[in-house]
C-alpha cells in the first residue's frame, strides 16, 4: 500500500524541481525528502526522478504518477474538508490542559463564562502537574508558560498571550511583625524540586532560618499566608491576595510568555476556535495582572 505521506514528498519536488525546494516548502530537513522518494520508488519497483546538474526531473514513470498523486491530493483535502465541516457544531468534548495555578488563582472565572456561553460544549479542565501531550492528541487545547518560544514543537500552531512575571512574596503581618522586630526565623518556602532561584536572593527582609520546603504550589502559598516566611509566586497569585504582599526591595521577573497551542486540524473545528478566541481575549485583559502592573507598590 502506497504512503500518502510519500506521495507528498514526492508532490513537493515534482513542483519544486528540486530536494532543496521541496524541504523548504515542507518545513523538514534534505534526507527526510529523500528517505520519502526512496520509499516510494521501492513500493512502485521503478524510479520517480531523473538526478541531473539543473535539479530533479520526473521519469516517464514519474510522469505517470503524477496525475494519480494529484487525484489523491484533491480526494484528501475533499476528505478533510468534509470531515471538519461535520465538526463545526458548537457542541462536542473540549480538553484544555494547563498548569494548576493558572486554573485555581486566574483563569477559572473565564471558563466559566464560556461554559455558561456553550452549554452544549463538554469541558476537560486537565490541570494536574503533567501537561498533556498535544501531538498524541491527549488534549485539543494546551496554554502554557515559555521561557524561549524556539522550545515549542513546530508542529503546533501558537497564538502568543501576554508575558508572566513573578516575584518574591510574604504575608502582611509577618512583614509588619519583622518591622517590630519580632524574634521569629523568616524561613524560605520552596517547593522541593524547584528551591530558590537566584533571582530572588535580594531585598530588605532577610531569611534567618531553615527552608521550608513542599510539596505543590496550593500548599505554598497557604504556607506563606501563614506567616512562616517568603516565597516567590507569580504576580496573578501574589498581588491577587490580599493577605500577601511584595517583599520590599525585591524586583520582579520574567517567567516567559502565556501561550495558546493548538494541533494540527483540531485547530479548525468550531470549538476550539471559538474557545482560543475568547480565552485569548480574557488573556489580553489580564496582561496588567500578569505583568505585576495592576497594584501600586510602596
Amino acid at each position: 500500500m502506497i504512503d500518502w505521506d510519500d506521495v507528498r514528498y514526492f508532490l513537493a519536488v515534482a513542483r519544486g524541481g528540486s530536494v532543496r525546494a521541496a524541504a523548504e516548502r515542507l518545513g523538514v530537513n534534505h534526507s527526510t525528502v529523500l528517505r520519502h522518494i526512496t520509499q516510494l520508488d521501492e513500493r512502485l519497483g521503478v524510479h520517480m526522478f531523473e538526478k541531473l546538474p539543473s535539479g530533479y526531473r520526473l521519469t516517464a514513470a514519474g510522469e505517470e504518477v503524477l496525475e494519480f498523486a494529484e487525484q489523491m491530493e484533491a480526494s484528501s483535502r475533499l476528505l478533510e474538508a468534509r470531515v471538519l465541516g461535520r465538526d463545526q457544531s458548537v457542541r462536542g468534548r473540549l480538553r484544555v490542559t494547563l498548569a494548576p495555578p493558572l486554573v485555581s488563582h486566574l483563569l477559572m472565572p473565564d471558563f466559566a463564562d464560556f461554559a455558561r456561553l456553550h452549554p452544549d460544549i463538554e469541558m476537560d479542565i486537565l490541570s494536574s502537574g503533567e501537561l498533556a501531550n498535544l501531538t498524541n492528541r491527549e488534549a485539543d487545547v494546551a496554554i502554557r508558560v515559555v521561557y524561549d518560544r524556539k522550545t515549542l514543537p513546530l508542529n503546533l500552531h501558537a497564538l502568543k498571550g501576554p508575558e508572566v512575571f513573578g516575584g518574591v512574596y510574604m504575608s502582611r503581618d509577618r512583614l509588619a511583625a519583622w518591622r517590630d522586630g519580632a524574634p521569629d526565623p523568616v524561613r524560605w518556602i520552596v517547593i522541593s524540586k524547584h528551591g530558590i532561584p537566584d533571582w530572588a536572593s535580594e531585598g530588605e527582609v532577610r531569611t534567618t532560618g531553615v527552608p521550608f520546603r513542599i510539596t505543590d504550589a496550593e500548599a505554598q502559598i497557604v504556607a506563606v499566608r501563614q506567616g512562616i516566611g517568603m516565597t516567590t509566586l507569580p504576580c496573578f497569585v501574589g498581588d491577587a491576595d490580599p493577605l500577601l504582599v511584595r517583599v520590599p526591595g525585591t524586583d520582579l521577573h520574567a517567567y516567559g510568555t502565556l501561550w495558546l497551542l493548538t494541533q494540527g486540524d483540531t485547530r479548525k473545528t468550531k470549538r476550539v476556535r471559538l474557545f482560543t478566541e475568547f480565552v485569548s481575549r480574557r488573556l489580553a485583559a489580564h496582561g496588567p495582572l500578569l505583568a505585576g502592573l495592576s497594584v501600586s507598590h510602596d
